[in-house]
């Protein structure tokens, strides 16, 4: 082979495996609160366009302080936290939604209006904004429910129009605050399901808070365990089953190993807090 060819032969190989594109960057980055608690030692911590990320640990270990961090509703106190390579307080940048532990919805307005709300706050023309509500309720399954108020509605179905919600604004990241963490089982399992699905079909990017092992397990692609006091990352686990990933998975030899990891790990991270 001459050498001309190769270097064609190379370009090619490298054309088709692109290097990952950050999406977020955490660099060095840490939470001490004005009393001088100090909530987070300094993060390194590197998501992929794409990803599909969990956060998993001990209860005050500051996932939500991290995931809040990275969207700009809490001030780091060091280092820098960066979007597509651009300081995240920037937020005009990046489309990205959060959805909360709770649904928060305004109870005395309708789905439609519910979910309409971030377009009407950023001067959407209402026509375009109906249009882009109407996806994102067939997106969720809840086109029939557009005119239905919130307390008509189960606790999996107000979680569901709190997606729609924060999916009418076509973010790039999708940040999770252990959304599903009041739900029954059952819904819990299936809310995981469609949310995957939605991952997938939209090209998002997802970070994930969850208690929960099993959930973890089943949706994502790497799970970063964290431990408290002070908080800080101990271990980035990578979940390597394919997608898409359906309900057989939960019963899988690979579920259970990958299950007894998270365990041992999560009982490692509750056993060594430093304060």
């Amino acid at each position: 082979m001459n050498s001309s060819l190769k270097l064609t032969v190379m370009s090619d190989v490298r054309s088709a495996n692109p290097p990952p594109v950050p999406a977020i960057e955490v660099l060095s980055a840490e939470k001490i609160y004005s009393n001088g608690t100090r909530a987070l030692l300094p993060v390194n911590l590197t998501i992929n366009q794409g990803e599909f990320v969990t956060l998993l640990g001990p209860s005050g270990c500051g996932k939500s302080t991290l995931l809040k961090m990275v969207a700009g509703l809490t001030e780091s106190s060091d280092g820098k936290l960066l979007l597509w390579r651009r300081d995240s307080r920037e937020k005009a940048q990046v489309p990205l939604s959060f959805v909360f532990q709770e649904a928060t919805l305004m109870p005395w307005s309708d789905v439609q209006n519910n979910v309409r709300l971030p377009l009407d706050l950023a001067g959407v023309p209402r026509a375009e904004a109906n249009t882009r509500v109407s996806e994102a309720l067939e997106l969720v399954g809840l086109s029939k429910f557009a005119k239905v108020l919130p307390r008509e509605l189960s606790g999996g179905m107000q979680m569901r129009v709190s997606i729609a919600r924060g999916l009418v604004t076509r973010p790039k990241l999708l940040l999770m605050d252990e959304p599903f963490g009041a739900l029954d089982e059952i819904t819990r399992n299936k809310l995981d399901s469609d949310l995957l699905r939605l991952w997938r079909e939209q090209g998002l990017t997802v970070v994930f808070v969850t208690h929960s092992i099993h959930e973890a397990v089943f949706l994502s692609q790497r799970v970063i365990m964290m431990a408290a006091r002070p908080g800080r990352v101990v271990e980035d686990i990578a979940i390597t089953e394919p997608f898409p990933r359906n309900e057989d998975f939960r019963v899988t030899p690979a579920f259970s190993r990958y299950a007894k990891q998270l365990q041992d790990s999560l009982l490692q991270a509750s056993q060594s807090g430093m304060e």
